[in-house]
């Protein structure tokens, strides 16, 4: 009455639905301890350089050249379900046309526990160039240090871990760069 093929089926099907529970367990204990990263950030300098921009070399853009300084303590974002952390400074604002921006002028993937302790003092890593060609009648910046969580298993979780104690006004720009 049982074969091997009907016995090795709810051998198969109990065991899958013990992997499934025990996934769903770790997925949603993700939830309940819920970490809280520190962090600091101080802008120390914001120049805007005119230039050409990179698509079309005859029209002229301007870029915003970021000076930073960046603590932060993110170790405790790390447990058994966490695989890596991915962190990124951004900045917020609205041009002339009032269109909000966001973006990201640097970033960093931290794998290990041991390098969740951050120090960094650097510019930024990517262009920040505006769109619009100019920042003239921006909003001041704000900026930002988020993060990405990402666990082994489980939803992608995102959050803040520094931020900028007040907005940061873009200088008129100069026509070369120092």
């Amino acid at each position: 009455m049982h074969s091997v093929y009907s016995r090795v089926n709810n051998v198969s099907a109990t065991l899958s639905t013990i992997v499934m529970v025990l996934l769903s367990a770790i997925a949603i204990s993700s939830f309940v301890f819920a970490p809280h990263p520190t962090g600091s950030i101080e802008v120390t300098s914001v120049k805007v350089f005119a230039g050409e921009a990179r698509r079309y070399p005859h029209r002229r853009q301007e870029h915003a050249f970021v000076t930073f300084n960046l603590t932060a303590d993110l170790s405790t974002l790390f447990n058994w379900n966490t695989k890596q952390l991915f962190l990124y400074l951004e900045a917020e604002y609205n041009n002339a046309k009032g269109v909000r921006n966001e973006v990201i002028f640097w970033d960093r993937i931290v794998r290990r526990k041991e390098d969740a302790v951050i120090a960094v003092s650097g510019k930024n890593k990517y262009p920040f160039r505006e769109v619009s060609a100019k920042f003239k009648g921006s909003t001041p910046a704000n900026y930002t240090l988020k993060y990405n969580l990402m666990p082994f298993v489980g939803i992608l979780t995102y959050g803040e871990a520094a931020r900028v104690t007040g907005p940061i006004e873009f200088p008129l720009a100069r026509d070369r760069v120092e």
